[in-house]
């Protein structure tokens, strides 16, 4: 169907004014507070050592009670307080996430943009933390506020008062020092923890003696042992090796590891690295080149290092990778067993980095895809996970659980046919690629054929190949090579945020994936290594527009292996209403419904049958039913068990489930034993998911379910229950009958745990210390700015 460049460039603008209208528009922090802030003298070496040495036991409980809440990019004022520089740097009144600003704003991350305390006061900064060498010179707002919190607890027995406002996106008053008495006044239930159960009496006291001391966290200053460091040395050798095509092959490395927790294969589940581009040669101590992107130009000379991660490992930043002696013999079996070769290194540029197709077209295609398969988890993980906190308008671009799965590298043409991923590169431009370039050439993003052009080409391709006429099988879906386990994923949408697992997890979803390499390639440039959190709203929605193609793609890719005549009406199921029908015949080409699937399905239900019979190859790697949520009734979990007495609330749709948050962990007491873990979430259903405003309007509680899952997956608990073994009975019928608000408060009264409920911090403790125990490797601190009071 002809499509008119005038209609789209008309609908475009009309979505865009809408978006706008409909982003938060809430003015600055910095609109409420202004003046200069008092700056914090500087104290000498000696006075903070002296300070220092006596809170070694610090640390564990301001990571325990306080970077709960200030350790992400979302953090209440910016203050980060899950490493020493972090509580140095202190407090802003500049919001990171803001949806309506039209220029970038300044970069402000930790340990990369500034260095020392001055230098951050000259960001805007202002201290939090007295000066000990001179304690009158200002207070100290640690201590006013934990003060102010001992002074005025919130009630721990009903919901909380509605001036303790728990909204993301509420204005926050970040007081500086000279403000702090007016804030008191102003907000005499604003205090620390915020809104939270007040801290029991010997952590009070052990926190307000620090804070009053001025003392800031103490440096962590263990030693690298001698066989870490000649790994990690290795490592860096082979990184900065000068040979033109390893430099290819590192920088290839490095924009795709720039945001890994590395974990040196072999040693402590406790020590991980990051890899940088440094100013300074190994030898020297590392200073970071602070870069925009990845693949902003270095301005000059630098060494690849990898330098130690010293702060809290927070579990919405920990993506593990592997590395050590096996990856770089992995890394010489991609790359360069094969024979290619090279003449000069492509520039560092925005456009570089927005088509990596071409950045990196010396290397074999079936290396880059393997190595991206090789960690599938890592690398879809790190479209989740990150630094990126708040992510509301990146991620409603999802359903609330799908399953993915990949193509086979043999059943890739991008990967087989060098003249086809040539041919099609110039149509896989990412919107990064126009940043540099004036507004109109920028406004172009919002405009752009390419996902419509490739995908006209990829079908005309697919269809005229002699290997692939008989239509997509079961043999062109990657089963792991029989070995690994990350073939197959479930992804959680958690309205602001998002998890992901290995294996199908609950009920056969609404919609479902299949990744190819220019698609998983696509994914991570537009969402990991080309997204900026600090970039303005033109940045953030070409970013989001982009992945709507995206996402349509590889559901467009899942739908080719189904029998072409039930392919529009799970289309339609997906898609309905009438915008979304425009937005299709714009942004879209024509669904295939001619091209024959090569499946031979045996059921009317082509959907589960697929994707279940694609858990049975492999080599036994996932479970091919889910006892709780999917099961024939030989594979459910015993009736007896605890997962068998959850399966009744599983996978339906009940009255019940629009009242549970979206990710919610239940704890079951046994007596002395470790507690039963289970995560349950609240898969929302929507009409689609093809706008990012207005998300209410597509809502459809009437169709929404709750998966739950044994252990723990999310970094954001909304909410706990508690329940004994002895009442999980009592507890799902209890859960099972709720049916309106009333119903439910009186629930949360019986098996509830509310912010300010006396026992929230023991099983905050408890929730922690199950996590740390599932898998010590991939554990981290959980973040409790999310947790609702209902």
């Amino acid at each position: 169907m002809p499509r008119s460049k005038n209609l789209f460039r008309t609908v475009c603008a009309v979505l865009t004014a809408l978006l706008l209208t409909a982003c938060d528009s809430g003015s600055s922090e910095a609109d409420n507070l202004t003046g200069a802030y008092p700056l914090r003298p500087s104290a000498t070496d000696q006075t903070r050592a002296s300070t220092e040495k006596n809170w070694s036991n610090i640390p564990a409980l301001v990571e325990k009670r306080c970077v709960v809440c200030h350790g992400c990019y979302d953090a209440p004022c910016q203050l980060k307080l899950s490493s020493p520089d972090g509580v140095v740097r202190g407090a802003s009144k500049e919001r990171v996430y803001d949806s309506s600003r039209l220029e970038d704003a300044q970069l402000t991350r930790l340990g990369i943009d500034a260095h020392g305390e001055q230098a951050w006061r000259d960001k805007g900064f202002f201290p939090v933390l007295r000066d000990p060498a001179d304690p009158d010179a200002f207070p100290s707002a640690l201590v006013a506020l934990l003060e102010l919190g001992r002074a005025n607890p919130v009630p721990g027995d009903r919901p909380l008062p509605k001036e303790v406002d728990l909204d993301l996106k509420r204005q926050l008053a970040c007081p500086a020092p000279a403000e702090l008495a007016d804030y008191r006044k102003d907000h005499p239930l604003g205090g620390m923890p915020y809104g939270m159960a007040a801290l029991a009496g010997p952590e009070y006291d052990r926190l307000i003696a620090w804070a009053k001391s001025g003392a800031s966290l103490p440096e962590k200053s263990e030693p690298i042992p001698q066989p870490i460091a000649e790994k990690i040395a290795s490592i860096e050798a082979f990184l900065n090796n000068k040979d033109l095509r390893q430099q290819l092959v590192a920088r290839y490395l490095y924009e795709h590891l720039f945001l890994a927790h590395l974990h040196i294969e072999g040693t402590s589940a406790h020590r991980f690295f990051k890899l940088i581009r440094s100013k300074t040669p190994a030898g020297q101590p590392p200073i970071e080149i602070p870069t925009r992107r990845p693949f902003d130009d270095p301005g000059g000379p630098f060494t690849y290092r990898i330098v130690p991660i010293d702060g809290t490992i927070l579990h919405k930043e920990h993506v593990v990778y592997e590395i050590g002696p096996q990856r770089l013999q992995r890394y010489q079996d991609l790359f360069f067993d094969a024979d290619w070769v090279i003449d000069r290194l492509p520039p560092y540029s925005s456009s570089a980095g927005g088509n990596p197709f071409s950045t990196f077209e010396a290397l074999p295609a079936k290396g880059r895809y393997q190595f991206l398969l090789d960690d599938a988890l890592f690398f879809v993980r790190s479209f989740i996970r990150g630094p990126v906190c708040y992510g509301q308008v990146a991620v409603n671009v999802i359903e609330d659980r799908f399953w993915v799965s990949f193509m086979d590298p043999d059943a890739d043409l991008s990967v087989q046919d060098a003249d086809y991923l040539k041919k099609i590169t110039p149509l896989l431009d990412l919107p990064v690629a126009l940043s540099d370039k004036g507004l109109e050439d920028r406004f172009r993003s919002f405009l752009d054929d390419g996902p419509i052009e490739y995908a006209k080409l990829r079908d005309a391709e697919y269809r005229s190949n002699p290997a692939f006429q008989g239509g997509p099988a079961y043999p062109d879906v990657w089963d792991g090579d029989g070995e690994n386990d990350q073939a197959h994923l479930t992804v959680f949408r958690n309205f602001d945020n998002a998890s992901v697992i290995t294996g199908f997890a609950g009920g056969t979803p609404e919609t479902a994936w299949v990744i190819d390499f220019p698609l998983f390639e696509r994914i991570y440039y537009d969402l990991v290594a080309g997204f900026d959190v600090f970039g303005n709203v033109e940045h953030q929605l070409t970013t989001r527009f982009y992945m709507d193609s995206l996402r349509r793609e590889g559901e467009r890719n899942f739908l080719a292996f189904m029998p072409p005549d039930v392919r529009e009406t799970y289309h339609d199921r997906w898609y309905h209403g009438p915008l979304v029908t425009v937005l299709d015949w714009v942004r879209e080409q024509p669904l295939d419904t001619t091209t024959p699937t090569g499946i031979g399905f045996q059921t009317r239900h082509p959907k589960a049958e697929f994707l279940e019979t694609l858990l049975e190859r492999g080599n036994g790697l996932w479970p091919v039913e889910d006892p709780i949520n999917r099961c024939s009734a030989e594979e459910c979990a015993a009736s007896s068990s605890m997962p068998g007495k959850l399966r009744p609330l599983a996978s339906m749709t009940a009255p019940f489930v629009r009242f549970m948050p979206d990710l919610s962990v239940l704890i079951v007491t046994s007596g002395t034993e470790e507690p039963g873990i289970f995560t349950l979430v609240h898969n929302k259903a929507h009409s689609n998911v093809a706008f990012l405003f207005r998300e209410d309007d597509r809502r459809e509680p009437g169709n929404d379910t709750m998966t739950i899952v044994p252990g723990q997956f999310g970094s954001y608990p909304n909410f706990y229950f508690k329940v004994a073994e002895d009442r999980l009975d009592a507890f799902v019928q209890s859960l099972a009958k709720v049916a309106n608000k009333e119903d439910y408060l009186d629930f949360i009264k019986t098996y509830g745990v509310r912010r300010a409920d006396s026992d929230f911090w023991a099983t905050t403790d408890t929730v922690q210390a199950a996590l740390n125990t599932q898998n010590a490797l991939q554990a981290g601190l959980l973040d409790l700015n999310r947790y609702k009071d209902p």
